[in-house]
């Protein structure tokens, strides 16, 4: 299935991230916090399946629902790029994770292209051995 194999993905990213980061990279919100920029540069990127993918959901959801969800994020985009000419980088500024709750928090900053900037926070959640976005 085509969600399984976006998940095998972003679980090849999140061992990368440990395998090169060196001791840095073993810090679980470092890791937390780069894999969300990870799924928020898939917007960057036009990747809105793979954004949507990111999310963590216990239970499987219909592949309608699933495209109802890829449409939200082309719809979301599309007004970033009427209001502030689009999204331009996406960088981290820090992350939190409590290890024992299996929770975190990455603080993100979406830079547009119009110069303007917005600080998001995106709560995280370590499930199946996978930072996902709640």
């Amino acid at each position: 299935m085509r969600h399984t194999r976006f998940i095998l993905l972003y679980a090849f990213a999140a061992l990368l991230l440990f395998a090169c980061g060196g001791k840095k990279g073993n810090d679980p919100s470092e890791v937390a916090g780069r894999t969300a920029r990870l799924y928020y540069e898939n917007l960057l990127h036009g990747h809105y399946a793979e954004f949507v993918d990111g999310h963590y959901r216990p239970d499987s959801i219909p592949d309608s629902y699933r495209s109802q969800l890829i449409d939200n994020m082309r719809m979301y985009v599309a007004q970033l790029n009427d209001d502030h000419h689009g999204l331009h980088e996406v960088r981290l500024l820090r992350a939190t994770a409590d290890t024992a709750r299996r929770e975190g928090n990455a603080f993100l900053l979406l830079c547009f292209r119009d110069s303007t900037k917005e600080e998001i926070v995106v709560p995280m959640v370590y499930a199946d051995g996978l930072w996902l976005m709640k």
